[in-house]
């Protein structure tokens, strides 16, 4: 079987579904080397734990200094990584009896198709993200579009991609929209070519879901050569989805909480592992879930101003009302059956781990591709509906609570669809499912690979 480098972003939300996909390709007998730095070796133990060292492995890296994610700090994050990780991993390479024949990397993680380059090596890229935005992703450091009015409002349009999408120019991915003449931009933006000009790429996605946008990259990349494989989420008997994290209220106590509501009377809200609402966005979230009168999951992240619930917001909403402080077994609440609506920033995770509970999805993206993904979920796939964006659209608590009221109301249209689009999710995992050929797919093609690299040195030797 062929032997692959997989390298993740630092980031849980990019680790956690490339280890899923790396669990399905360890099942299909691959050997695979797992590069990853000392923080993140927790998330790859249970898996060392369940394979042979002769089939796992893995390779530590050390940890950029500034292990932060604003913007500044990202990009100094993925430079340091260049500069830091190159040299190890060619060294590696080179010293190494038996290296591995493909590179497997986050397509945060560009640079890697230079490293595999240099070693004669085909490049995969994984995106996290959905076919749908990372062809906004794309074509914007492929197109180079520039703001004529110098305003926040200045629409950029896309109209090489299906169904030429449209966003104001605050909504552009932020990366992009740092100086031009920056040694950072162009960093940037060489990294995404090299995306587009990798030997594939993986998405965490299936066909159901992004049909069009999947047949789009397709035609960029080579239809042999798009893999969509997902949804990457953990199988419902996983012990890790209701255990694990650090919460304010154990596991077992919210899904106990759970069992006491009607089925589909609750909602969750949740805004993922980076966001922090500032005091205006949680004054109007928590006088909306006040008013609504509906059962609650709150989710919270607090550091100095950001995060703070209202005085005395707790003691008014006790018994319809659950505050989780840091990490919720997001996965465990969303399958729960008294869930019956998720107000969520609109990461590609928590949607694909909303759409695979059958949960609709009350949209308010924060930034990167949370505004694509609202789109789709909600002008196109008619699973959300549009609640707030970012900063610069905060829902009035009066309104917020009518939408919040009838999300939990029977026969909802917007939950008729996403259980029809949880069934084709299910399908596409199974056995003989669009995801799981796609899969079966993949592992032929990187053991060709092997077969190709083996029929080289026979001819050599």
């Amino acid at each position: 079987m062929a032997h692959i480098l997989v390298i993740p972003f630092l980031s849980s939300g990019h680790i956690i579904p490339l280890l899923n996909l790396t669990t399905n390709l360890l099942n299909r007998g691959l050997v695979i080397t797992v590069a990853i730095t000392p923080n993140n070796l927790h998330l790859l133990d249970p898996l060392l734990s369940s394979y042979s060292s002769a089939q796992l492995r893995h390779l530590v890296l050390p940890l950029p200094e500034n292990n932060t994610f604003s913007v500044n700090s990202f990009i100094a994050n993925m430079r340091c990584m260049h500069e830091t990780h190159y040299p190890i991993l060619l060294d590696w390479f080179n010293s190494h009896a038996s290296p591995p024949l493909a590179i497997l990397s986050d397509f945060f993680l560009g640079w890697t198709y230079h490293l595999a380059s240099q070693l004669r090596l085909p490049r995969l890229v994984f995106s996290p993200s959905g076919a749908f935005p990372y062809s906004v992703f794309s074509h914007v450091w492929d197109e180079l579009p520039q703001n004529d009015s110098a305003g926040e409002d200045f629409v950029v349009s896309f109209r090489n991609i299906p169904s030429s999408p449209s966003y104001p120019w605050w909504q552009i991915t932020p990366l992009y929209r740092i100086p031009r003449d920056s040694s950072e931009w162009e960093f940037l933006r060489d990294g995404f070519l090299a995306n587009m000009a990798s030997w594939g790429i993986v998405f965490n996605s299936f066909t159901e879901l992004e049909r069009v946008y999947i047949d789009h990259v397709k035609n960029e990349f080579g239809n042999d050569h798009v893999w969509a494989i997902g949804p990457g989420i953990p199988p419902s008997d996983d012990d890790s989805v209701n255990c694990g994290g650090t919460s304010s209220a154990p596991c077992h106590e919210v899904l106990t909480w759970l069992d006491s509501c009607e089925d589909h009377s609750v909602v969750y809200v949740a805004f993922g592992s980076e966001v922090m609402l500032t005091c205006g966005q949680m004054d109007e979230l928590a006088a909306g879930l006040e008013k609504s009168g509906v059962n609650f999951i709150l989710c919270v992240r607090q550091q100095g101003d950001h995060g703070v619930l209202p005085e005395g917001f707790e003691d008014r909403v006790a018994g319809r009302g659950s505050i989780i402080r840091g990490w919720a077994p997001q996965v465990a609440i969303l399958r729960h059956q008294s869930v019956g609506a998720f107000l969520t920033h609109c990461g590609w995770n928590s949607v694909l781990e909303a759409i695979s509970a059958g949960v609709p999805m009350l949209t308010w993206p924060m930034g990167a591709d949370q505004f694509t993904n609202a789109q789709l979920l909600v002008d196109e796939l008619k699973v959300g509906i549009r609640v707030g964006e970012s900063t610069r659209k905060i829902p009035e608590s009066n309104e917020l609570a009518k939408i919040l009221a009838k999300s939990v109301e029977a026969n909802v249209p917007e939950r008729v669809r996403v259980k029809k689009l949880q069934e084709a999710a299910m399908s596409a995992i199974k056995k003989g499912g669009s995801s799981d050929v796609h899969l079966d797919s993949l592992v032929e093609r990187l053991n060709k690979l092997k077969h190709d690299h083996e029929d080289i040195s026979d001819g050599v030797n």
